[in-house]
């Protein structure tokens, strides 16, 4: 395979696979086609949805509401006490409301994907399909990751043989959360996907510092994507000294001011929407974890015992009985998921690249272990995808070749991830998503 050729071989294959499993789902949107909504409504000029999508989970809700001075305002109603929010502003008693006016309706995640479908819902209006789009990226993910790895090739950052290449980009492709996440769309996995897409554009614009505007563009807009992936910055600041280019400011400023446009335009539209610069609308989700938002907040040591255990300790349930294997809708443990992970514990440094990887991956994955969700509901743990691409760098920056054993894991990682990609949203009756599954590991 070619080195022109090869990223556009594997995103043909990559295309039929994931269109394959896919199967039915192509033929229609998705339930949470939270992101075609909001593209449909920037172009009708507005910052909320006209209706909240039939089907469709976790809006953020806005209530407007008359208060005993006629005064109208808009926030939301706290559960942890009898009180009012008013949107960026202070708290008032419950007593002081006269009457609801009602509600407006908000997408809560960051919008970049939003502005990806703009193009599709401009053709084919509110019935823009969501999953063939996110198929069409996800196939993308694996080309890029090829891309990337020929470069670091090209700089001598990796001695990879083509052979291993491929073995890595299958690992990826199919033996990761990223294949069940690729074939369904809904708002959540679409985000991963197109933030995998982002990820990887980051690492190859930021390989040698060569492409500093580009890479702050591509930051900006995985932050607009994945809020945390804003703390991947590490890996460009890495490769500024790793490079000897630390003090140069033109270079520093190409990558920084991108960032910054797009993280002013970000706190516009949240303020726009919120009444504050910070707030995506994660607060008005109108989901069960919301009385422990309001306890604890959306990021606390509260919530780190049940993210450590779904990333780690999460096994599947077996049984002598149908249908023999039940999975919590907490998902599985990253190394069940991805068994070839566990290769990084006998990885062999390679110097300040290696090192790179390892603080972005940290710096990034940190924050959802504190999060307070643990990804459910969900076949592993999707919120491993927003570092997995640093993971897998640092096994292709190993200096030893694929032996006979790690390319079993990924045989394996591969079987795991097909049944998932394959059951998880079709055959429930593999997956414990019930009331006491999910008590079973959030104590409210």
């Amino acid at each position: 395979m070619t080195t022109s050729r090869g990223p556009v071989v594997i995103f043909l294959i990559a295309l039929v696979v994931y269109g394959f499993v896919s199967g039915g789902r192509l033929r229609a949107q998705s339930a949470d086609r939270h992101f075609v909504a909001l593209a449909s409504a920037w172009l009708h000029g507005r910052l909320d949805l006209d209706r909240w999508p039939d089907g469709a989970d976790d809006p953020a809700v806005v209530e407007h509401v008359v208060l005993d001075d006629g005064g109208i305002v808009r926030g939301r109603r706290l559960l942890t006490r009898d009180a009012f929010r008013i949107a960026g502003g202070e708290e008032i008693p419950i007593a002081r409301i006269r009457a609801s006016r009602g509600f407006e309706y908000h997408v809560a995640f960051p919008p970049f994907p939003a502005a990806v479908f703009v193009p599709m819902v401009l053709v084919f209006g509110p019935a823009a399909n969501d999953i063939i789009a996110t198929v069409l990226l996800g196939a993308l993910v694996p080309a890029l990751f090829l891309v990337v790895l020929r470069r670091l090739r090209e700089r001598g950052l990796s001695t990879r043989s083509p052979g291993d290449e491929l073995w890595l980009t299958v690992l990826l492709s199919f033996g990761t959360v990223l294949f069940f996440s690729t074939v369904q769309g809904r708002v959540w996995y679409t985000a991963h996907v197109i933030a995998l897409d982002l990820s990887l554009l980051y690492v190859w614009a930021s390989i040698d510092a060569g492409r500093p505007f580009l890479a702050g563009t591509f930051l900006g807009l995985a932050f607009l994507t994945r809020g945390q992936l804003l703390f991947m910055f590490p890996f460009f600041v890495a490769e500024m000294w790793r490079t000897g280019q630390r003090t140069e400011l033109r270079r520093w400023a190409a990558f920084v001011a991108p960032v910054a446009v797009l993280g002013l335009l970000a706190a516009w539209h949240n303020h726009a929407r919120f009444g504050e610069m910070t707030e995506f609308g994660y607060s008005y989700l109108a989901v069960r974890q919301q009385l422990d938002v309001e306890r604890f907040g959306l990021f606390s040591l509260h919530y780190l015992p049940r993210n450590l255990y779904a990333a780690f300790l999460l096994l599947p349930q077996l049984s002598a009985h149908p249908p023999y294997v039940t999975i919590s809708g907490h998902g599985l443990a990253m190394w069940i998921t991805t068994p070839p992970l566990v290769l990084l514990f006998a990885s062999r440094p390679r110097g300040t690249f290696h090192r790179g990887l390892w603080i972005t991956a940290a710096a990034v994955g940190v924050w959802p272990l504190f999060y307070q969700n643990t990804g459910w509901l969900q076949f592993g743990y999707r919120f491993s995808l927003d570092y997995l691409v640093f993971l897998l760098l640092l096994l292709v920056v190993d200096s030893r070749p694929l032996t006979a054993f790690a390319r079993g894991l990924v045989v394996v990682a591969v079987a795991v991830n097909l049944f998932g990609a394959v059951t998880f949203g079709r055959y429930h009756q593999f997956y414990r998503a019930d009331a006491a599954a999910y008590r079973a590991l959030v104590h409210d």
